[in-house]
């Protein structure tokens, strides 16, 4: 099996679209989620722990490398899409939105053309996925990513179209999407909130 697991809650006063900046961590909440996961997949023969670079991916991994003696791979592949708008608070109020200047990147949904092609980030987290299950092989592994790239490949995995309505996604804070493989086959996907519910459409990643 491999857990696709998302973050937790990110400290993130200003609201911005934090991508792949640095500097952003995790909250109290955010903590308090992982550590909740943590204690889910007590049980479970994890072998492989991989993880983004972002810092709050490797924060969120940190819990179940401790209750499984475990080292964070951190694995590039598993990093957050690339967005032209990083930095900046997303909507139309005093978001980029209200700038005619910022509409020319929003010309192309189906790319999209704001920042990294669906079809690239569904490319490196496959590479991620087979990764993490050729290490794990006969056990249990655990790649600790963001939002938009494990619903991606998701959709990829599931022969489904990749561009979305962000609202739909199925991908909660700290949640996990679980696959299930024969061999290199995929049998069985999963989803569950080991640390409840919340709002696909919130800033960040």
């Amino acid at each position: 099996m491999v857990h696709l697991m998302r973050h937790g809650e990110v400290h993130n006063p200003e609201g911005v679209l934090y991508g792949r900046l640095p500097g952003f961590r995790l909250s109290e909440r955010g903590e308090r989620q992982a550590e909740r996961v943590a204690e889910a997949l007590a049980e479970e023969d994890i072998t492989v722990l991989l993880a983004s670079p972002l810092e709050r991916a490797q924060q969120t991994a940190a819990p179940i490398a401790k209750s499984h003696g475990l080292e964070v791979i951190t694995e590039p592949n598993l990093i957050e899409a690339a967005n032209d708008f990083e930095g900046r608070a997303f909507g139309v109020g005093d978001g980029v939105l209200r700038h005619p200047a910022t509409w020319v990147k929003l010309r192309n949904p189906f790319r999209p053309s704001w920042g990294e092609p669906y079809a690239q980030i569904a490319a490196r987290m496959r590479a991620a996925v087979d990764r993490a299950r050729d290490l794990a092989a006969g056990h249990t592994a655990v790649c600790v990513s963001h939002q938009l790239p494990i619903w991606t490949v998701r959709r990829n995995l599931e022969g489904k179209r990749m561009w979305h309505d962000p609202r739909q996604r199925q991908c909660a804070l700290a949640s996990l999407t679980t696959l299930v493989f024969d061999g290199d086959q995929l049998v069985e996907l999963h989803y569950r909130e080991p640390a409840g519910s919340s709002d696909p459409t919130v800033a960040g990643a």
